[in-house]
């Protein structure tokens, strides 16, 4: 019996060579083309081992001053910065400075829990410890305050305890800002100068700080922006520190990419150390994620602050790293490195139409479809002025706009044909006809 595959595949990662520059010219035209809409702006870099081969910025790092986006214009990477820590943390561990189990209540005592708190669990989220972020508001009084970072700490050494520590996973911000301070407390150096020392400095980074009020200009970094419908406005930038070692390096595409590949060449820990921020517990690594992209599964993280939104990945069988940073966000970040992943991989990847499929059409498709050659309905319905496809048993999918007559859901390799009261669907090879139910 025929199978019929609707798979989801989760964003990241592309492989490229000297050798493809049409598809690198295919994935240039797909960006620039979602530039020009209003869509989208930002960087991408990939790397092939260590050869950079492409990079590129796309619209404005600041509007105001008309300044385009270059090769070595930086941006805010939010939560990558987690894995800069961790790869600090680990060094430390390497040094003999630090063990994987000692207890937080070494550093700071107040603490909920602090005595059955581990290192390895702050580096793995598995402390009860509420994020400071997402779980709570700091106030336009505390931002005023002289030590900011002082107000975080205070903040979270009064939270309570969610749960007991390791018995499960939760995502907090909480915990690395914890380790940042752990940083300073056993180096007695700042973050700010562990970073320098111990990965820009180590690997040659050229674009990549810990920022620093008023260096903006100089240090050619964007600016962050959110599209109000007719043109895009400038984000509210947040102050120094309150993202801290949880968040608030400053980077770009090609330093990122070339920061995954030293990581995971050894330049920056040793392979056994490697081996533990790659091991995963709940889905998450000491600052590391894994990304599925069909059988190959990349390692990375991704950020988001202010509306910056980052990700870095690397492939290790193929030694290839991809990065992409935006800055400007106007349509869905997962289908943009989809379609960057489609056009590689010679996945049929129409461009995005970016007009409304008329009311006409949308009633003429729409309906429930059943084929003779699988056991599997296909409804097909409207929301929010698009087409959805949703199989029987399976989550609801969208349908991009190629033609009047064909439709595109290019994660899972999809194309689907309509005709009067039926389609036929094209995947992996397959062909299968449906019939619209009366």
């Amino acid at each position: 019996m025929k199978k019929l595959l609707l798979l989801t595949f989760l964003y990241f990662g592309i492989t490229v060579s000297a050798q493809i520059q049409p598809r690198l010219q295919r994935i240039d035209s797909l960006l620039t083309y979602l530039e020009l809409n209003n869509k989208f702006m930002g960087s991408l870099a990939i790397r092939e081992e260590d050869k950079l081969v492409f990079s590129k910025g796309y619209g404005y790092s600041d509007i105001n001053s008309k300044s385009k986006a270059n090769n070595e214009t930086k941006y805010k990477i939010g939560s990558i910065t987690k894995t800069f820590t961790a790869v600090i943390i680990m060094q430390l561990v390497e040094e003999k400075k630090l063990k994987l189990d000692t207890k937080l209540s070494t550093f700071y005592p107040k603490v909920k829990n602090a005595d059955k708190i581990t290192i390895e669990e702050l580096l793995h989220h598995r402390t009860g410890i509420p994020d400071y972020i997402n779980q709570d508001s700091i106030t336009s009084e505390e931002l005023k305050a002289p030590d900011l970072k002082e107000v975080v700490f205070n903040k979270i050494t009064n939270y309570d305890s969610l749960f007991e520590p390791d018995s499960k996973f939760q995502y907090s911000n909480s915990n690395y800002y914890l380790l940042g301070g752990i940083i300073e407390q056993l180096t007695k150096k700042s973050y700010a100068e562990n970073i320098e020392k111990r990965i820009i400095k180590k690997i040659g980074l050229k674009n990549t700080l810990y920022p620093t009020q008023g260096a903006r200009i100089t240090n050619n970094e964007s600016f962050s922006y959110l599209y109000n419908g007719s043109e895009w406005e400038q984000a509210e930038e947040w102050k120094n520190d309150i993202a801290y070692a949880a968040g608030e390096v400053v980077s770009n595409p090609t330093d990122l990419t070339q920061f995954i590949y030293a990581l995971f060449q050894g330049k920056l820990v040793k392979k056994t150390s490697l081996e533990q921020m790659t091991t995963m517990k709940d889905s998450y690594g000491k600052a590391l994620i894994q990304f599925p992209f069909g059988e190959r599964r990349f390692y990375g993280h991704t950020g988001g602050i202010e509306s910056f939104r980052s990700n870095v990945g690397y492939y290790p069988s193929e030694q290839l790293g991809v990065s992409l940073i935006v800055n400007g966000e106007n349509f869905n970040r997962n289908d943009i490195m989809i379609g960057i992943l489609s056009i590689y991989y010679k996945i049929p990847f129409p461009f995005p139409s970016f007009k409304k499929i008329n009311q006409e059409l949308i009633n003429k498709y729409s309906g429930t479809y059943a084929s003779k050659d699988i056991p599997l309905k296909i409804t097909i319905f409207e929301k929010e002025g698009e087409l959805l496809a949703q199989a029987t048993g399976q989550s609801s999918f969208p349908l991009t706009l190629k033609d009047e007559k064909t439709f595109i859901f290019a994660q899972a390799g999809i194309e689907i044909v309509f005709g009067d009261n039926s389609f036929i669907l094209h995947q992996g090879g397959g062909k299968f006809m449906f019939e619209k139910e009366k």
